[in-house]
């Protein structure tokens, strides 16, 4: 025992302890741990993803398990109570199919008791018709892609169709026969059911035919998926009961003995079948779909509060002794919405003003009873008739007595008196009425039409009529049966989206086998990119009328082929008439795989369809295609052929499609991005701008091609022997212009010289006529220079004397005072 610990503990730690509120944990069980640390509580009941399919009826107590048996039990008696009238007149309706041969004695015994086959014979014409259309040889099932179409996504729809039409035709040998069996249930009652979900031991998905007898909902629920309750009525041996219990599955609780008898409707099903049916010594168990908000698994929001919002739940009840054998959850661990899970899906043939269809007891069980009890008149009719009864004298003895007579058989008679007439009085039977037969088929012919079992009168039309009005009149014929198979089609959607679901979440991950395209390892993901829809057409209840839907569009198509994909009509009308390998017969171009340009030539020589694809090297397949088109030996045989035109036609169409796509890859280069999906959807914004975009581009390829084009084209000629003949006339010429230019150049360049000479002599002589006129101008000026300083000079000599001439005066004067 160690009491004591190694090493010492960390200083401090008593004070970041102190004022610290203490933790406190209490393990209730294993599976439950509560934590408290001062006012907060933290409790942890360990439910896991691998608790989440638990039976919740072997931990919920004893007292809640028992209120929520006996409240169920309550309400499935007041579904069934909804539902009585309904299921009375189906009930009822079962006498009139004639399964049952009666032997009447009323009004005597051997009167006929015969069933008119009006109700049979619709019933069997509505399932050959609607299993023919949405079962065919190929399977069920066709996909669709879902968003934008890629090749890939081809890939995996087709690799999804073949998986599952695989696993409805091969693997579940059920499927067809319990289809069959719904499609009859359904033209009967009106109502059929199917159940789907994986069983564990078959280790792969199932879908089982539930009669609508054995399905219980509120007469007033509008659809499965919004009914409060869902009761699936389920008869299992004592056997069968206890491998349940053993896996777990149920409860292991003792169950007592069973019952061991039916209830009336189940009685009365049974004798209207043909069949003697006192009791039953298997369990009768009810798995109902409900909602409930069971004490201890509440619905909580995201603040942990109780909502009071009841959850979908599965709880299965064995109905004689009414004990619990599971309560399980009905939505997935994943969903925070707790959705409800489907595993039923109804299928209606007519629906009504509650949750029930009616079906053709309902519709035509009348027409059918009248025409039974008229049908039954005219045979007793003549019966009477053939076969007279009457009276004779008390005294009239005959051998062998009330025996009747046979062919060519005499007997004795004892007369008591007179004549043999006289003793014998016929009763005055009639031969069946006239009115009565015709009476009968009036109710028939009605009965039938309104059954949409009618047979079209081919005599009554045409030979040369337009198919338009045959259309017509098979639309109106078919109306009711094409309402009919649109709401079939829509469920059967349903119940191949279940199983879809299960096989993509429940199967291994690859294929069991290899695929035509694409990896084994691919299965899931390819499950997960398209959708799946059944094959039939809801547009079309009968393959004549498809056909005729067909041949009416070929007629349109010869007046302008141009806007029409003739091979993909053609492909389609193939299909509709079930023929195998379609697509080998009338190969189309979305078919083809890129290919390379020698083998699309050979393709062409033989009318097949060719592709090109947008990563493909365009100048080589447009040089080669050209090449052979172009070779002598080929374009010799080729004219030999009644075909010709039609070879080059499609090698001429092939090569404008790669020329599209180098014009594209032109454009792009010159853009320098690449351009979106010829394919996908652009905006209006992103389409206007990437159209200007475009327009620039284009007119400098424009530019571009224009002057490769004449720089080709230059050199081509260039290649002419005329050509060369006339560039070498054109030298010549070009070199006698040339020496007349030169000699012209220099006789103008001496005349040039010449007027440059006289031009420089002139100027010469201008210079020297100025320096000539400048020399007499300043030699003027020098003389009128000198005369100005002359004259100046004399001026001022005149200018002296005169003032010495007045100084002397003045002196003079002064003298003489």
């Amino acid at each position: 025992m160690i009491d004591k610990s190694l090493y010492a503990a960390p200083a401090g730690l008593e004070a970041l302890d102190s004022g610290e509120p203490e933790i406190e944990i209490e393990i209730v069980d294993p599976e439950e741990l509560n934590v408290k640390i001062g006012d907060l509580e933290i409790s942890m009941d360990g439910e896991s993803d691998d608790d989440f399919d638990e039976n919740l009826a072997e931990s919920l107590p004893d007292d809640v398990v028992e209120s929520i048996v006996q409240d169920l039990i309550s309400d499935f008696d007041d579904d069934l109570g909804s539902r009585k009238d309904w299921m009375q007149t189906y009930v009822d309706g079962l006498e009139l199919l004639g399964m049952k041969i009666e032997e009447r004695a009323d009004p005597w015994i051997g009167a006929c008791g015969v069933y008119h086959p009006l109700l049979s014979e619709a019933l069997v014409k509505f399932q050959a018709e609607i299993m023919m259309s949405t079962f065919p040889a190929a399977g069920p099932v066709k996909t669709q892609i879902i968003g934008k179409e890629t090749p890939e996504k081809k890939d995996a729809a087709t690799r999804v169709q073949d998986d599952m039409n695989y696993e409805l035709t091969d693997r579940m040998v059920e499927f067809r026969p319990e289809h069959e069996r719904m499609l009859w249930g359904l033209g009967l009652s009106g109502n059929a059911f199917k159940k789907v979900y994986f069983d564990p031991v078959k280790d792969r998905q199932t879908s089982i035919f539930v009669p609508a007898e054995d399905i219980v909902v509120p007469y007033g629920a509008s659809d499965l998926e919004t009914a409060e309750r869902v009761t699936h009525v389920m008869r299992k041996s004592e056997n069968e009961l206890r491998k349940l219990q053993v896996d777990g599955f149920y409860l292991d609780i003792d169950l007592g003995e069973p019952e061991n008898n039916l209830d009336e409707i189940e009685k009365k099903i049974a004798e209207k079948m043909g069949f003697r049916a006192t009791s039953d010594d298997r369990y009768k168990i009810l798995e109902m779909n409900v909602n409930l908000d069971i004490e201890g698994h509440e619905h909580k929001d995201e603040d942990g509060e109780i909502t009071g919002i009841a959850l979908p739940y599965i709880v299965t009840i064995e109905k004689g002794s009414q004990k619990c054998l599971a309560i399980r959850r009905n939505w997935r661990p994943e969903d925070k919405k707790n959705t409800k899970r489907q595993h039923y899906v109804h299928y209606g043939y007519v629906p009504g003003f509650g949750f029930y269809c009616f079906g053709l007891i309902h519709l035509v069980g009348a027409f059918a009873k009248s025409g039974t009890s008229i049908l039954r008149q005219l045979v007793d009719a003549g019966t009477l008739a053939n076969l007279p009864g009457g009276f004779k004298t008390r005294g009239l003895r005959i051998k062998g007595d009330d025996t009747p007579i046979g062919p060519g058989e005499w007997r004795d008679v004892d007369v008591p008196s007179g004549a043999i007439k006289d003793n014998i009085m016929t009763l005055p039977y009639k031969e069946p009425s006239q009115v009565l037969s015709a009476l009968l088929d009036k109710i028939v012919e009605e009965g039938r039409r309104f059954a949409s079992a009618a047979d079209i009168k081919v005599a009554d039309m045409s030979a040369n009529s337009p198919v338009g009005t045959t259309l017509a009149i098979l639309e109106r014929q078919l109306k009711v049966m094409s309402a009919v198979q649109a709401r079939i089609h829509y469920s059967f959607k349903q119940e191949l989206c279940l199983l879809r679901d299960i096989i993509r979440d429940y199967t291994k991950p690859d294929y069991t086998y290899e695929p035509v395209e694409g990896k084994k390892t691919a299965k899931r993901a390819d499950y997960d990119l398209v959708d799946v829809i059944p094959v039939s057409d809801p547009n079309a209840a009968t393959m004549a009328q498809k056909i005729v839907q067909y041949q009416a569009v070929i007629q349109l198509s010869q007046q302008a082929p141009q806007i029409y994909d003739l091979p993909q009509l053609h492909r389609q009308m193939l299909d509709v008439l079930g023929i195998k390998n379609a697509d080998k017969l009338v190969p189309l171009e979305d078919d083809e795989k890129p290919k390379d340009p020698v083998t699309e030539n050979m393709n062409a020589l033989k009318v097949k369809p060719m592709k090109a694809f947008i990563y493909q090297d365009h100048d080589a397949h447009i040089m080669v295609h050209q090449a052979f088109m172009q070779d002598p030996n080929i374009t010799k045989t080729i004219g030999q052929n009644p075909q010709a035109n039609q070879i080059m036609a499609a090698l001429q169409g092939h090569i404008a499609e790669h020329l599209g796509f180098h014009y594209r890859n032109e454009i792009e280069k010159h853009m320098g991005v690449t351009l979106p999906n010829p394919e996908s959807e652009l905006p209006p914004e992103m389409e206007a701008e990437l159209s200007t975009l475009i327009a620039k581009a284009s007119q400098q390829l424009l530019q571009e091609n224009k002057g490769e084009a004449a720089q080709q084209q230059s050199q081509e000629q260039a290649k002419d022997p005329l050509v060369q003949m006339q560039m070498k006339e054109l030298e010549i010429k070009e070199k006698d212009v040339s020496i007349k230019e030169q000699k012209a150049q220099m006789d103008n360049q001496a005349k040039q010289a010449q007027i440059t000479n006289e031009a420089i002599r002139i100027a010469n002589q201008k210079e020297i006529d100025f320096a000539r006129i400048q020399a007499e101008m300043a030699k003027q000026e020098n003389t009128n220079m000198h005369q100005r300083s002359m004259e100046n000079s004399r001026l001022q000599s005149d200018a002296a004397k005169t003032a010495a001439q007045i100084a002397a005066q003045r002196n003079q004067s002064k003298g003489n005072k």
